[in-house]
């Protein structure tokens, strides 16, 4: 049973730092791509993060550059998102997403290439 569990949201204060955690469990094989969503109203879930585990590549939303960072520890299966300068914008729930399509790094920001999801934690800036 794969179950990818997410944590480290809260409230904080505008300009401050946030480093969420992904803990993965049960077994996925073939991993490709790791991500990191938020929810908009005009689509279904924002890439913010992606890393393409194949290539080492890391790609950013345009709105995140140079203030969030995402890594992954394989020793542990924990996918990181260091998030800092925080902003109201940055406000929303995040998700953790897998994807074991070798394509996924063509598409690296669209959320139908990921097929295991997390169940989301919440981050608010005020």
């Amino acid at each position: 049973h794969v179950q990818l569990v997410e944590s480290g949201g809260e409230t904080v204060q505008a300009g401050g730092s946030l480093k969420l955690s992904c803990a993965g469990s049960g077994v996925i094989n073939n991993r490709h791509c790791l991500g990191w969503f938020r929810e908009r109203p005009e689509m279904e879930h924002e890439a913010v993060a992606t890393f393409i585990i194949d290539s080492g590549r890391k790609v950013y939303a345009d709105s995140v550059k140079d203030r969030f960072a995402i890594s992954h520890a394989r020793t542990t299966n924990t996918l990181y998102l260091q998030m800092d300068k925080l902003g109201p914008d940055d406000s929303n729930k995040y998700y953790c997403a897998v994807s074991t399509r070798r394509d996924c790094e063509l598409l690296p920001r669209d959320s139908k290439m990921f097929a295991y999801w997390g169940q989301g934690t919440q981050v608010t800036v005020s």
